[in-house]
């Protein structure tokens, strides 16, 4: 079985690792597969419509305290890796070797969510325009081919040290170009999570981590309506002046979102909650791998989904569920979501047999999800670096690519701008599962 975030490393039918692997279907969860190219394919959407200022409601992130099907992306995909730690090492060994493995992995994940953020960082000299992201591209597929490339781990360990003291030099090393660069984000959350789900797992038994678990939704509760904040006043739940937002500002100053500039919705804090959100998955892993039958199975995922949905909606009260925040109530709202969706797929595709044709998509998605993550996020930053000149247009004389592209195939022909930008979205979508259809039919997976 295959985490859900890409970490593990598998090896090919002739016994050699690649970074890219043949696929053995008959050792995966179907449902998991399915439920991770589901995720991926929503994230897809929802981080490239065609136009950002005309978005469907459902497609956008709640302003601030709720909850919409775009909210439910990242935490999905932090639940599945908790699953996929578990179905990924059933035997439970950890030495220094796979103690090796781990922190090469969560370091090599973690940094390629950071160069996402230094991309458009970039500069040489006084390059610009084309030439500039010629090697920015350059550097992307280097950065690529050491962070996906297999080699010895050991050297993979070294590079991934290497290349992060390098982007911590950059960002705190006084450089203009680097000064203000993000350094959370989805990716780094997610490397984090497994890093810290994946000893809990190997070293701890399950009722160790229910508490530790516990501990990292009640004791964030606690801090975030019981702690002052420093400087602000009492504690609380809004924006820029609650607990989570201070700390980024006093910690991170300079290098958060960019939108909030002084808080970051990955930030130092809410990695704290995040912890459980995996650790549910590695709960649910564990389900998956007893000797009950699949109708039980189904059964207690259902439940347990209802249970985490009650009890997210009753914490609500007291905390509200908010994705920026991650607070313990919209953890436990969303695992109970992420159950709902696992144990339905489960019971359909793994428990009755209904795979067929529907799923294929899906899948496609599901067993490579690392290569969208990475390359898509990178696709758009490259378009926005190329400019369109508009003649006769005083008053926005260029264009970014991308804004052309869109202007030009899909807003003309929708008389609804929502519309004209969901098609943009789709159309990407679509880009992309001719490409993974092509490495699936090929029985190739690309590897952390």
């Amino acid at each position: 079985m295959i985490p859900a975030n890409s970490i593990p490393q598998v090896h090919s039918a002739n016994g050699r690792a690649d970074t890219l692997v043949r696929r053995n279907e008959n050792t995966r969860l179907t449902s998991l597969d399915v439920f991770r190219g589901m995720t991926v394919m929503l994230m897809t959407i929802v981080n490239n419509p065609g136009d950002w200022a005309t978005i469907y409601a459902l497609l956008k992130h709640a302003e601030w305290h709720g909850c919409t099907p775009t909210d439910l992306v990242f935490p999905s995909f932090l639940f599945i890796v908790g699953i996929s730690t578990v179905l990924s090492m059933p035997a439970r060994k950890f030495d220094k070797a796979v103690l090796e493995k781990i922190l090469t992995r969560s370091l090599r994940i973690f940094l390629l969510g950071l160069f996402q953020n230094f991309f458009l960082e970039i500069t040489i000299g006084s390059l610009e325009g084309v030439p500039l992201l010629l090697v920015r591209l350059v550097i992307t597929a280097v950065v690529m081919h050491l962070l996906l490339g297999e080699y010895d781990r050991k050297r993979q360990l070294y590079v991934a040290i290497g290349l992060f003291l390098l982007m911590m030099a950059l960002a705190y090393g006084g450089f203009e170009a680097y000064q203000d660069v993000r350094l959370p984000g989805v990716l780094q959350r997610i490397a984090i999570v497994y890093l810290l789900i994946s000893i809990l797992y190997l070293t701890t038994s399950t009722t160790t981590q229910v508490v530790v678990g516990l501990v990292c939704l009640l004791g964030y509760w606690a801090l975030m309506a019981l702690v002052p904040v420093p400087g602000i006043g009492p504690a609380n739940f809004e924006k820029v002046t609650n607990l989570s937002a201070w700390l980024d500002s006093v910690l991170l100053p300079g290098h958060v979102w960019t939108v909030s500039k002084t808080w970051d919705p990955e930030g130092i804090l809410s990695t704290i909650p995040a912890i459980g959100t995996g650790l549910l998955g590695v709960f649910t892993g564990q389900l998956l791998l007893t000797h009950i039958t699949k109708h039980k199975k189904a059964i207690y995922l259902l439940a347990a989904g209802v249970a985490g949905v009650l009890l997210g909606l009753i914490w609500n009260l007291a905390f509200p569920i908010n994705k920026t925040l991650w607070s313990s109530s919209y953890v436990v709202y969303a695992a109970g979501i992420a159950l709902l969706v696992l144990g339905t797929l489960y019971f359909i595709i793994d428990e009755k047999g209904f795979k067929g044709a529907w799923t294929k998509p899906f899948i496609v998605f599901g067993v490579n999800p690392m290569v969208v993550f990475f390359v898509s996020g990178i696709i758009p930053r490259a378009l926005i670096m190329l400019h369109v000149a508009q003649p006769g247009n005083t008053e926005t004389p260029e264009i970014t690519l991308k804004a052309w592209l869109y202007n030009h195939l899909f807003l003309p022909y929708f008389s609804e701008p929502k519309n004209a930008s969901l098609a943009g979205a789709i159309t990407y979508l679509l880009i992309w599962f001719a490409i993974l259809l092509w490495f699936y039919r090929r029985r190739l997976i690309i590897r952390v």
